[in-house]
C-alpha cells in the first residue's frame, strides 16, 4: 500500500470510534449525557453493548496506530509518536474497562492526556491553527465540567475533547490522501 492509502487509516480511526460509540448509545436507552461516562457503555458486566463498544475502541486505536506508523509519520514525525501512544491508550481503555475500576480510571486519564499532548506536538511541529482550536475546545470542556460550570455527565467533555482532536487528525489524513501540504 502507498502513503495515500495508508492515510485512510487516519479517517477510519475516528470514524470507527464514532460509529461504534453512536450505535452503543442508540442501543442503550439507560445512557444519559447528563449522568454517564462513555465508558459506562463498555462495562463488561453491567452493559449489554460492552462487546460492541469495546471492540469499537480497540479497532479505532488499531487504525490510529497504523496511521501514526505509516503516512502520518512522514508528515509529522514527532507527533506520530504521540498519536501512536494515543491509539494505544484508547485500546487500553477498552481492554481495562470499568470492571477494572482503578486501572480503568488511570488508562482513561492517560488517553485524555495523550490527546492533549498529541495536539500540542502537532501545534509545535506543524504550526496548526486547527490543533490549537482543538486543544482549547477540549481543555475548556474539561475545565467547565471540573468547575461544575456545566451540569453534565463526564461523557460530554470526553466526547468534546476527543472529537475536537479527531477533526485535525481527519484533516491531516485528507491532506495526505489528496497530497497537499498540511497545517
Amino acid at each position: 500500500m502507498n502513503d495515500r492509502n495508508y492515510a485512510l487509516f487516519g479517517l477510519l480511526g475516528p470514524l470507527a470510534a464514532l460509529l461504534f460509540i453512536g450505535v452503543s448509545i442508540l442501543l442503550s436507552p439507560w445512557f444519559s449525557w447528563g449522568n454517564n461516562a462513555l465508558s459506562d457503555l463498555g462495562h463488561s458486566v453491567n452493559s449489554d453493548v460492552a462487546p460492541l463498544f469495546n471492540f469499537g475502541l480497540l479497532l479505532s486505536g488499531f487504525f490510529t496506530i497504523l496511521y501514526a506508523l505509516t503516512s502520518f509519520r512522514k508528515h509529522a514525525k514527532y507527533t506520530s509518536y504521540f498519536l501512536m501512544l494515543t491509539g494505544l491508550a484508547l485500546q487500553l481503555v477498552a481492554t481495562f474497562n470499568e470492571v477494572y475500576k482503578p486501572l480503568h480510571f488511570q488508562v482513561s486519564v492517560l488517553f485524555f492526556l495523550t490527546i492533549c499532548f498529541v495536539s500540542v506536538s502537532y501545534i509545535i511541529e506543524k504550526r496548526s491553527v486547527l490543533a490549537v482550536a482543538a486543544l482549547i475546545v477540549g481543555l475548556v470542556s474539561w475545565i467547565m465540567y471540573g468547575l461544575e460550570i456545566i451540569s453534565v455527565g463526564i461523557a460530554v467533555p470526553e466526547t468534546v475533547s476527543a472529537m475536537a482532536t479527531s477533526i485535525w487528525v481527519v484533516r491531516s489524513a485528507l491532506k495526505i490522501y489528496f497530497n497537499k501540504s498540511t497545517t
